[in-house]
C-alpha cells in the first residue's frame, strides 16, 4: 500500500471474483486468504495499523469464531456505529484519504456509490495497477479448466437462440442517451447512432450459461465457467478460454454464429470499441473495470434484464423441479432413516458424519451433477449460527438435547434444490417447542398467502415473522431468496426482502428461524414457484405458491395448543402428500418407508414414553 505511486490509506478486499460471483473459484478467494474467514459473503478493508472485516447478520457467530486478534469485526445490521457498512464507514474517515480496490472485484453500483461518498469528503478511490493480494499471496491455487458442455433443451425448455433474440430485442427498446450531443448539431437530444444502444455486455456467469444454454464447472456449488458474453445487434461473442471448448461446442455455437475469442481479449475489445458504433448496455452490478475499458460516452446503465428474464422459469424447468425435489426428497428420507437409527441405538454421529452421509446418499440420485452449497449439519451452539458448516475436526456431536438443524441443497439436471428441516433427538425443553411452533405458524403462513399480482416479496416477509414478533423474537436474515434452474441456489431479482413484484414463474425460498445465540436454532425450509391461483370471488390477477419441497416436517417439538385448526390441517395434509409422493419411490427401502410413515401419520408431539414400552410408536390425535 505504501508503495504505490499515490501511497494508499485504505485497501478493499472483496469476496467477489472479476464476475460478482458469490461462490468464487479457490483461485479468487483473496478475501478468505487473508482473513481466514471462510464465509462466502464479506468485505475487508485494511490499514496501514489496522484490519476490518464486514460481515451480516449470518455471520457475526462464525466471523467471532474464525478471525485472529489482528481483526476487527463490522457487524453490519446491527445498532450503533458497528452496523455501518463498508462504505458508509469509508465515508466517515478523515478527510483525504486514497482508498484502493481491484476495478474487477468491485461492483459499477457500488464503485459509483463509494467514488460520490468519498469525494463529498474530499477523498479518492483509486485502482492499483496489480491486486495487492496476489502480490503477497504465495502458493496460489491454479486457474479452474473444467470442460464446457452443452445444457440440453429438454431442461432448459427453451433454446439458446430463442435467448439471444430476446435480448437484442430488449436493446431495441432501450432509449437512446439523453445527455449526448451530436457533433454535426447544437441539439443536445438528437438521436445519432452514437448515442443509441447497440449492444451489450454480460459478465454475470449465471447469465453467460443461462443465454446460452451452456454449463461448466470453474465455481464450486454452480454450474457455471468464466467467461464475458458480448451481444450486439449482428453479432454475439463469447470471451472464454479455448480450453475448455470442446470440438462439439464449437459446432454448437458456430450454428447460432456465437464467436469465439480468447477470455482476456474482453477489455482490449471494449477499450478500442471492437463492435463500431452505439453504446454498449450495462447493470448495475457489472464489474466496475468494465465501465472504466468503456468509458462514460461509451455506456449507458440500465437495468438487469436477463436476471428478469432468466428468473421467469419456464413450464420446462418447473416440471424440472418437481421431479428434481422428489428425488432431493426421497434421499432426505432415506438419510434420516439412517440417521434416526444411529441415534435410536445409542450411537454417536458428528456433524460432519451425518453431513457425509447425506451427501452419499444425493450422489445415489438420477441427474445429481453436485451440492448447490456446503451442507449446514449444525446442533446445540453452532445450530445458532444460519451459515455453520462443520469440518472433521472442528464438529460436534449430534446432542439430544438440542434441535438439530440440517439444510442442504442439491445441483441437479433439471433443478437446484435447497431444502431446510429441524429436528430433535431427545425430549426438547419448552423454550425450543416454543420456538419451533412459531418458525412453523410463519412457514405455513407464507407458504399458504393468497395475494394480489404486484404484491412484492417485502410485502408478505411480515407474515414469516408475525409470530414471533408477538413474542419479541426474531431472525436477521431474509425470509426467503430466489433460485435458479440448474444455476444459481441465491438468485435475484425477487426474494422476501425486496420489492420486485412477485410473478407467476419465479421459484423462491420459505425460510423462517429463530436463534438463540451459543445455545441452539431452529429454522424451516421448503422451495415454491408462484402460479395464479382461482379464488371464491374469481379475477385472473391472484397468486400464490405451489410447493415443490418433499420432505416431512417433524411434529415432535410442536406445541399443538399454539396452532390453529387450519394450521394443523396445512401441516397433516402436507406430510401425508409428502408420504403419498414419497412411497413410490422408496418401495425397496424397507426402512426408509417406515421412518417415512412414522413421521408423516404422527400428528402431534410424540409424548414422553414411559419405561418398558420404548420403541413403541405412539400417535397423539389433535382435534
Amino acid at each position: 500500500m505504501k508503495q504505490e505511486p499515490e501511497a494508499l490509506d485504505y485497501y478493499i478486499v472483496p469476496s467477489e471474483d472479476a464476475h460478482q460471483s458469490e461462490y468464487v473459484a479457490a483461485i479468487d478467494r483473496r478475501r478468505e486468504f487473508i482473513t481466514g474467514f471462510t464465509g462466502s459473503q464479506g468485505t475487508a478493508v485494511i490499514s496501514h495499523s489496522e484490519a476490518f472485516l464486514f460481515v451480516d447478520s449470518r455471520y457475526y457467530s462464525q466471523a467471532d469464531k474464525q478471525l485472529d486478534q489482528n481483526w476487527k469485526i463490522r457487524k453490519v445490521g446491527s445498532p450503533g456505529q458497528d452496523g455501518r457498512d463498508w462504505v458508509q464507514w469509508l465515508s466517515d474517515r478523515p478527510k483525504g484519504i486514497i482508498v484502493g480496490v481491484d476495478s474487477r472485484l468491485i461492483a459499477h453500483e457500488t464503485a459509483s456509490q463509494l467514488t460520490t461518498a468519498l469525494q463529498a469528503n474530499g477523498s479518492r478511490l483509486k485502482f492499483p495497477r496489480l491486486n495487492l493480494i496476489d502480490v503477497i499471496w504465495k502458493n496460489r491455487p491454479p486457474k479452474p479448466f473444467g470442460q464446457i458442455y452443452v445444457h440440453d433443451e429438454k431442461y432448459a425448455g427453451k433454446a439458446a437462440n430463442e435467448k439471444i433474440d430476446a435480448v437484442r430485442a430488449w436493446i431495441k427498446q432501450q432509449k437512446p442517451h439523453p445527455s449526448y450531443r451530436s457533433q454535426s448539431s447544437n441539439s443536445p437530444n438528437k438521436v445519432t447512432m452514437a448515442n443509441t444502444p447497440t449492444a451489450t455486455i454480460i459478465a454475470s456467469l449465471p447469465n453467460v450459461a443461462w443465454i446460452l444454454n451452456l454449463r461448466g464447472s470453474d465455481l464450486p456449488f454452480t454450474p457455471v465457467f468464466h467467461a464475458y458474453l458480448f451481444v450486439s445487434l449482428a453479432a454475439a461473442v463469447l470471451f472464454v478460454d479455448r480450453k475448455k471448448i470442446s470440438s462439439e461446442v464449437e459446432r454448437y455455437l458456430k450454428e447460432m454464429n456465437v464467436v469465439l475469442r480468447d477470455y482476456g481479449d474482453v477489455f482490449t475489445f471494449l477499450r478500442t470499441g471492437g463492435w463500431g458504433a452505439g453504446r454498449v448496455l450495462i447493470e448495475p452490478k457489472t464489474p466496475y473495470v468494465i465501465s472504466l475499458m468503456l468509458s462514460s460516452p461509451r455506456y449507458i446503465l440500465a437495468p438487469a434484464y436477463c436476471d428478469e428474464m432468466k428468473a421467469l422459469k419456464t413450464e420446462t424447468e418447473i416440471q424440472g423441479f418437481r421431479e428434481a425435489y422428489l428425488r432431493d426428497g426421497a434421499a432426505m428420507v432415506r438419510w434420516f432413516a439412517w440417521l434416526d437409527e444411529k441415534m435410536a441405538k445409542g450411537e454417536p454421529v458428528s456433524e460432519w458424519g451425518a453431513s457425509q452421509k447425506l451427501t452419499e446418499y444425493k450422489r445415489l440420485n438420477e441427474q445429481f451433477v453436485g451440492l448447490a452449497y456446503e451442507n449446514i449439519s449444525a446442533t446445540g451452539p453452532n445450530g445458532a449460527i444460519p451459515h455453520y458448516t462443520p469440518t472433521r475436526t472442528n464438529a460436534l456431536l449430534i446432542d439430544a438435547r438440542t434441535p438439530y438443524v440440517i439444510d442442504s441443497g442439491g445441483q441437479y439436471f433439471d433443478g437446484t434444490c435447497d431444502t431446510t428441516r429441524t429436528v430433535h433427538y431427545g425430549d426438547p425443553t419448552d423454550e425450543q417447542m416454543e420456538a419451533y411452533t412459531k418458525v412453523l405458524k410463519g412457514h405455513i403462513a407464507l407458504d399458504s398467502v393468497i395475494f394480489p399480482e404486484g404484491t412484492t416479496g417485502a410485502q408478505l416477509d411480515v407474515l414469516a415473522r408475525k409470530a414471533l414478533w408477538k413474542d419479541g423474537m426474531n431472525y436477521l436474515h431474509s425470509s426467503g431468496h430466489g433460485v435458479g434452474s440448474f444455476l444459481n441456489v441465491h438468485e435475484g431479482p425477487h426474494g422476501f426482502s425486496n420489492h420486485v413484484p412477485l410473478q407467476p414463474g419465479h421459484v423462491i425460498t420459505n425460510e423462517p428461524g429463530f436463534y438463540k445465540d451459543g445455545e441452539w436454532g431452529v429454522r424451516l425450509e421448503s422451495a415454491m414457484v408462484v402460479r395464479r391461483v382461482q379464488t371464491k370471488f374469481g379475477g385472473e390477477n391472484w397468486l400464490g405458491f405451489e410447493r415443490f419441497t418433499q420432505v416431512p416436517i417433524q411434529t415432535k417439538m410442536i406445541k399443538p395448543d399454539m396452532l390453529t385448526k387450519d394450521e394443523k390441517k396445512w401441516l397433516k395434509l402436507h406430510n401425508q402428500n409428502v408420504r403419498l409422493a414419497l412411497t413410490p419411490v422408496l418401495m425397496e427401502d424397507k426402512r426408509a418407508l417406515k421412518w417415512l410413515k412414522r413421521e408423516t401419520t404422527r400428528e402431534g408431539p410424540a409424548p414422553t414414553v414411559p419405561t418398558g414400552v420404548q420403541g413403541r410408536t405412539l400417535k397423539v390425535e389433535w382435534d
